[in-house]
C-alpha cells in the first residue's frame, strides 16, 4: 500500500477549504442586527407594561414590582416555550430573545420539554438545568465572591 504525501494531502485540505468558504452562503449579519435589536427591545417594553400594571394599577412600589414582574416574565417565557411559539421568535430574532429573562425561562423549559418522555425524575427533573445550570452555578459563585469583596470593603 503506497503512502500518500503529506504536503498533497494538505495541499487538497487546503483547496477543499478554500471551496467551502466560497460556496458558503454569507449570513445577512444587517438583518440579524435589526430583527435582535427589534425583538429583544419588544421583549423588554412588553416587561415595562408588566411593570407598569403592578405599578400603576396595583399601585405597588417600583422596588416591590420588580418581583411580580420577573415572576411574570418567567412565567411568559415558558408559557410561550410550551406552545411552540419561543422557538420560532428565536429563529426569527436570534441573540434578541435569550438576552432578556424570557430567554432564560426557555432556557430551562426546552430541555425539559425534550426529554419529558424518559420520565419525570430522569427526564424533566435531570435535565431541566442542563443549560440555564452552568449559569446558575457561575452567578451563585460570582455573587459569593462579589458580596464578600463587598463586606470586606466595608470592614
Amino acid at each position: 500500500m503506497a503512502k500518500k504525501n503529506p504536503n498533497i494531502q494538505q495541499q487538497i485540505n487546503d483547496e477543499y477549504d478554500q471551496l467551502v468558504q466560497q460556496m458558503k452562503p454569507k449570513p445577512p449579519y444587517l438583518r440579524n442586527i435589526i430583527a435582535a435589536f427589534l425583538v429583544g427591545g419588544f421583549i423588554c417594553l412588553i416587561g415595562q407594561f408588566v411593570n407598569n400594571f403592578y405599578t400603576g394599577y396595583l399601585k405597588l412600589s417600583v422596588k416591590e414590582a420588580a418581583g411580580p414582574t420577573s415572576a411574570t416574565m418567567i412565567f411568559l417565557g415558558a408559557f410561550l416555550t410550551g406552545l411552540g411559539v419561543y422557538d420560532e421568535i428565536g429563529k426569527f430574532a436570534g441573540a434578541g430573545s435569550i438576552v432578556p429573562i424570557t430567554g432564560f425561562a426557555n432556557s430551562i423549559v426546552s430541555p425539559a420539554m425534550e426529554f419529558k418522555r424518559e420520565g419525570y425524575v430522569l427526564g424533566v427533573g435531570g435535565k431541566m438545568f442542563t443549560v440555564a445550570g452552568p449559569v446558575l452555578v457561575y452567578a451563585t459563585i460570582t455573587s459569593i465572591v462579589i458580596g464578600l469583596i463587598s463586606w470586606l470593603l466595608k470592614s
